[in-house]
């Protein structure tokens, strides 16, 4: 016997280590001294098999890493209300602004976000002109003593390496004590001279300057040298330049307003440091003279609402409250994730543990054969959960710590923000470390439970004995997945709380899991039809479901967990995307300028087309009426307006004159499939009275509309038509008013001089792309007695265009000096690839991981026949490729079921939140204020390529990866112990 099964029997017998006295695991020994005993026999089983401890210690240990390390990133990142007023006002104990109502009394909320006039006549008399108020005197509002420093920021165009970049300007004397805080210098010093000034990190990233280099805006003469680089805390991604206050904005303004330039700047802000708070009372003191303040001590310390003017003039309003389905969702499934992840460790320790029970049951044979009874073995096997889980929960907390102090530089940058510090709340860690004990007690349970029922001669001579599968679980599995799928469904139909879909959702993965081992049994029918080692393997994994089932069911939580978020979040992208409205194809880079007659439009166009890959262009104007100085939307004497009229048969009811007050509940509800209500939100290529534009075919080329007859009835001379509501008996009537302040249409009269001019139009098949209306051809515009006036280009491009193109761009257009208006569409912006592609390679690892694992069990547990193999003469690689079968079976099998399962909660949830957006919907029809067009939208997608990554490539990179690293030769078996 060796030493250590030798002390294993002292110690069960009732001596200590040494063989004294020691309270051992004797019926009559106490609680307390038997449990004693049981944790050092599990310590010492614990160490005397590292590598098996080692695996349960990392699979404890690595989901506690992960939430601590959220844990301290989340607390971290979360600023305290003295950091927030910092980051704003650095040191200073007030940021006074003008309330841009003059200098007159008005009322403010105390954290300065809302003001309005302490009377309500708004009396302006003291502006200079009507509509516009006269200065605020900020320094009026400057208590005696005090130190202040002024805060300025102008939007300008820099020159860069490629062209032009709108950038920020400031004018803030960053290194004075009163502002300390608001930046943080990261390289070279602050400006010290007029001439000087310093950029934040993104500035010089997306410029193409560095330290040292001159910088100057278009249209001023003045050039800076760059000295120092720096950050703001709270927003990491600003494009910003900070010079001393007078040195830029100023000057700068002058030079433009000479060139006869616009140019404007924010307010100015005055930062004081006056010695002591800055009260409430000394808050509404400076109101009187038209001031807002923003105190550090009242955002601290708020006074109470009956103290706020403000408030008492408003009285009490009802707040705005915003639909929660999404949070809830967010919750259910972080919730529905947590528990798929202990019961995920839980199913992969477990087999550990039973398989680690059963290398020592000549050891727990010793405790029964010396006395111990059936609750001593237990606490021997759940002493090792507990040895191991404590160990973890220490392991696991101080590397998630670890890991944030390691990750904070990249963590900070990905979210754009500094943390305020390293935040710990040692209640929170020691919940999560809890969380890690319990987890291992839990996965010890089953083994323990099992361990105590072998009887010791069976122990002792290391038979299995003869193994039953339950017959019971599997009628509870399917009752399980019966009730869950219920609740889940009256969650998603009948009522929208997304709670408890989740609730439905997770009780039917537990049934789920609960079935595996009899679906484990049903998949060894398949092995009549499969080569030798692929048929070992699938016996083998239905021989020992005891150790199969548990790591199928952990495959299928994590499969389940990473299939539920990654449907969620495709279905979201859809929706996002589906809601999304292009003002072009993506790739077109749209011109447009409704001044000046579009004389800037030739030189324009030849810089797009300079700059730009451009692969082709299509020129547009639009209808002018009245004198040829007005200019588009123009209210001036003698500029007219052109509308598209609507004939009375196509106007949707809730249009009439007393609007939906006369149409029944029912008339109501009615209109949500009346096409005639279905109102067009897109948002147009190029924005014009009643979106119609002058062109050629090239137009619908441009669009994207793909119509041979629309294009042909251009050609020859005929209009087209999007909109099917204005179209009247075949053609689109226009009405033409020459002068726009003489009023609309009186009694169904037309207004003095106004006509209806009516234009036969070809009914295009697309509806209005892009909020484009009808396209009318040059001839067509002559012929109706109109005039067309150019307008703009729509350039389609070969690829899209890179940020140093458009700035290059950007500076010709400065040089030209045009008031164009320029826009790249560039689609929808998707964040999601990157979030399904972590969850794939997440659940791809977990899955290679836990298939590992029982392969190493089964490797492990299964050596008697191996060694077997061999000796009838199996080739070495035999053993091998067993393995990699042994690992693919069970990736392939949870994997499968986990992707059904997977499927189940996703789709409830987002069921729920469709039947929550709809019942909101149904109350804005009732109420006359939803259409056809305000239809949820609430699509449920599959994510199609991560399903098939995880169905098709992990179970075969799982095999693979458990071929190579198994060893193709077995080991000699030592000799039995006597």
């Amino acid at each position: 016997m060796s030493p250590t099964t030798e002390e294993t029997s002292r110690a069960a017998a009732g001596g200590g280590p040494s063989g004294g006295p020691g309270g051992g695991l004797r019926p009559g020994g106490g609680r307390l001294s038997s449990w004693r005993v049981a944790i050092r026999i599990a310590r010492r089983d614990a160490w005397r098999n590292k590598g098996r401890s080692l695996m349960v210690l990392a699979m404890i240990a690595l989901p506690i890493v992960g939430v601590s390390a959220a844990d301290v990133t989340i607390r971290s990142s979360e600023l305290t209300a003295e950091q927030k007023i910092t980051r704003d006002m650095g040191a200073a104990d007030a940021r006074l602004t003008s309330a841009y109502l003059g200098p007159q009394p008005v009322f403010q909320s105390p954290d300065g976000n809302e003001t309005r006039p302490a009377h309500d006549s708004g009396d302006d008399s003291d502006g200079a002109e009507a509509g516009e108020p006269a200065p605020v005197d900020l320094k009026a509002a400057i208590p005696a003593g005090a130190h202040w420093i002024t805060d300025q920021q102008s939007w300008v165009q820099m020159h860069t390496k490629s062209g032009l970049l709108s950038t920020e300007v400031r004018e803030l004397k960053a290194d004075d004590p009163t502002a300390e805080g608001i930046t943080r210098l990261t390289k070279g010093r602050f400006p010290a001279a007029p001439d000087e000034v310093m950029a934040t990190a993104e500035f010089l990233r997306s410029s193409g300057l560095h330290l040292g280099s001159s910088v100057s805006a278009y249209g001023f003469d003045r050039s800076y040298r760059i000295v120092g680089a720096y950050e703001l805390p709270s927003d990491l991604k600003a494009t910003q330049l900070d010079a001393l206050p007078g040195a830029f904005i100023t000057p700068y303004e002058t030079a433009r307003k000479a060139a006869g330039a616009d140019a404007s700047s924010d307010d100015l802000s005055y930062l004081l440091s006056v010695g002591r708070d800055f009260s409430w009372p000394m808050v509404q003191q400076a109101n009187t003279r038209g001031v807002t303040v923003v105190s550090r001590a009242v955002l601290l310390h708020p006074p109470a609402r009956d103290q706020v003017p403000l408030y008492r003039a408003q009285g009490t309003q009802d707040l705005v409250t915003q639909s929660g389905a999404k949070r809830a969702a967010a919750v259910a499934i972080a919730a529905t994730i947590a528990g798929l992840s202990v019961l995920e460790i839980c199913l992969l320790a477990g087999p550990a543990f039973a398989v680690g029970a059963r290398r020592s049951r000549r050891q727990l044979g010793l405790v029964g054969a010396n006395g111990g009874d059936r609750r001593h073995i237990r606490a021997i096997v759940l002493s090792g959960g507990l040895v191991i889980g404590a160990v973890a929960a220490v392991v696991g907390t101080l590397l998630g710590l670890l890991l944030t102090v390691a990750l904070r530089g990249a963590l900070e940058d990905y979210v754009g923000s500094r943390f305020g510090g390293l935040t710990l709340r040692p209640l929170e860690l020691l919940g999560i470390s809890a969380l890690a004990v319990l987890t291992g007690v839990l996965a010890a349970i089953v083994p323990a439970i099992t361990a105590s029922r072998q009887s010791v001669l069976s122990s002792l001579t290391g038979r299995r004995g003869v193994r039953h599968a339950n017959r019971v679980l599997p009628f509870i599995g399917v009752g399980a997945i019966v009730l869950g799928g219920a609740i889940a469904l009256y969650g998603s139909v009948r009522t929208d709380d997304n709670l408890v879909v989740a609730a439905g959702s997770a009780i039917a993965e537990l049934g789920m899991v609960a079935v595996t081992p009899t679906l484990v049994g049903m998949a060894g029918r398949l092995g009549r039809w499969l080569p030798l080692s692929p048929r070992l393997a699938l016996r083998d994994a239905v021989r020992n479901r005891g150790r199969t089932a548990p790591a199928v069911a952990a495959v299928l939580a994590a499969v389940a967990g990473t299939v539920a978020v990654a449907t969620y979040a495709a279905s979201s992208d859809r929706q996002d995307r589906d809601d999304y409205h292009a003002r072009a194809p993506r790739g077109v880079y749209v011109v447009s300028t409704g001044s000046n007659q579009g004389r800037d439009l030739p030189a324009v166009r030849a810089a797009v087309q300079k700059r730009l890959p451009v692969s082709g262009r299509a020129d547009v104007s639009r209808l002018a009426v009245g004198s040829r100085i007005c200019d588009m939307y123009s209210s001036q004497p003698g500029c007219g307006a052109v509308e598209a009229l609507v004939p009375k048969a196509n106007q949707c009811p809730s249009q009439a004159e007393d609007g939906v007050a006369s149409l029944s509940l029912a008339q109501r509800r009615a209109l949500v499939s009346d096409w005639r209500c279905a109102f067009d939100t897109g948002n147009a290529a190029i924005s014009t009275e009643g979106n119609i534009l002058v062109g050629g075919p090239a137009v619908l080329h441009a669009l994207g509309v793909r119509d041979g007859a629309a294009e042909r009835a251009l050609a020859r001379g005929e209009s087209v038509l999007f909109d099917r509501a204005e179209l009247d008996h075949g053609t689109l009537r226009l009405q033409i008013d020459p002068d726009e302040n003489t009023g609309g249409a009186q009694d169904g009269k037309l207004p003095p001089g106004a006509r209806i001019v009516a234009l036969p139009v070809h009914l295009s098949t697309a509806h209005r792309p892009y909020g484009i209306a009808a396209v009318l051809p040059q001839r067509a515009v002559a012929s109706a007695g109109l005039r067309a006036v150019p307008l703009g280009s729509l350039f389609t491009t070969s690829r899209m265009p890179t940020d140093e193109q458009r700035q290059a761009l950007s500076s010709d257009l400065a040089k030209i000096g045009t008031d164009a208006d320029t826009y790249l569409e560039r689609g929808y912006q998707s964040q999601d690839g990157v979030v399904l592609l972590a969850l794939t390679i997440f659940a791809g690892l977990v899955t290679v991981g836990a298939a590992g694992i029982a392969t190493g069990l089964a490797q492990a547990d299964a050596e008697p026949d191996l060694r077997t193999l061999a000796a009838i003469g199996a080739e070495p690689r035999v053993r091998r490729t067993l393995s990699g079968f042994q690992s693919g079976v069970v990736a392939a099998m949870g994997v499968v079921l986990g992707t059904v399962a997977g499927v189940v909660p996703a789709v409830g949830l987002r069921r729920a939140e469709r039947h929550h957006e709809w019942d909101y919907y149904h109350q804005t029809v009732d109420r006359g204020w939803g259409g056809a067009g305000d239809i949820p939208h609430v699509p449920v997608v599959l994510p199609w390529t991560t399903m098939a990554m995880l169905v098709v490539a992990v179970p075969v990179g799982a095999a693979l990866l458990a071929a190579l690293v198994t060893r193709s030769r077995t080991e000699i078996a030592r000799r039995a112990e006597a």
